[in-house]
């Protein structure tokens, strides 16, 4: 018999109430949908990468309220393994999913090794481009209080978290390099189609706001 995931997900829930809205539950639940989607095509270990999804981002309200000076995927690589301590879960199990979760951040430091660390990173990934990830980069810069675009700065030398983290700087620094880091083979193929709109959408962004000086 499998690990009952209703007290898991009951758990992650709880811990994201507080989630500024870019990163709540329901990119949790879009995030489970693509490692459901990605795992079962890649013939990852479902069981291990279900609990993973779960838990990626419970520690992000920590991030946040800091600023970004806690990392997300540090605090919640160790909050999910308190949490798990008495699950019937092999050593071994336990371990990836502790793993899956530290290493799934885009900036972090920790690349991901086995194949279900690798289908939750490009699954996290995929909800950061596309239309979803348009939505998301903005709702972010609006609620850090961000301006709409800083034409006048190179994004290389302003600051995440300040008025100058808009969503065309999170294109530039990270979202534009996505598809690049991407780890699956059904991931690459759906970042790929996904980059493509966000590209154009930023390519239109840019004129839009050229022609209104």
């Amino acid at each position: 018999m499998g690990v009952d995931m209703e007290p898991i997900r009951r758990f992650a829930q709880g811990r994201l109430s507080g989630a500024r809205a870019s990163h709540d539950w329901d990119h949790t639940c879009r995030v489970y949908n693509l490692c459901m989607h990605i795992g079962g095509t890649e013939g990852a270990d479902m069981e291990v990468l279900k609990i993973a999804a779960y838990l990626h981002d419970i520690g992000r309200p920590w991030q946040d309220r800091s600023q970004g000076k806690t990392c997300h995927a540090q605090k919640g690589a160790d909050m999910a393994r308190s949490f798990l301590g008495t699950y019937p879960l092999s050593r071994e199990e336990k371990k990836n999913i502790i793993h899956c979760i530290r290493s799934h951040r885009f900036r972090g430091n920790t690349p991901p090794q086995t194949l279900e660390a690798k289908v939750l990173f490009d699954s996290d990934k995929l909800d950061a481009i596309g239309a979803i990830g348009v939505a998301r980069t903005f709702q972010f810069a609006g609620e850090v209080g961000a301006t709409l675009h800083n034409p006048s700065v190179n994004p290389a030398h302003t600051r995440p978290y300040t008025r100058e983290d808009t969503g065309y700087r999170e294109f530039k620094l990270k979202l534009s390099r996505i598809k690049d880091r991407m780890l699956t083979r059904e991931g690459r193929r759906m970042a790929e189609e996904r980059h493509a709109f966000m590209a154009q959408f930023f390519e239109r962004f840019l004129q839009e706001h050229e022609a209104m000086k």
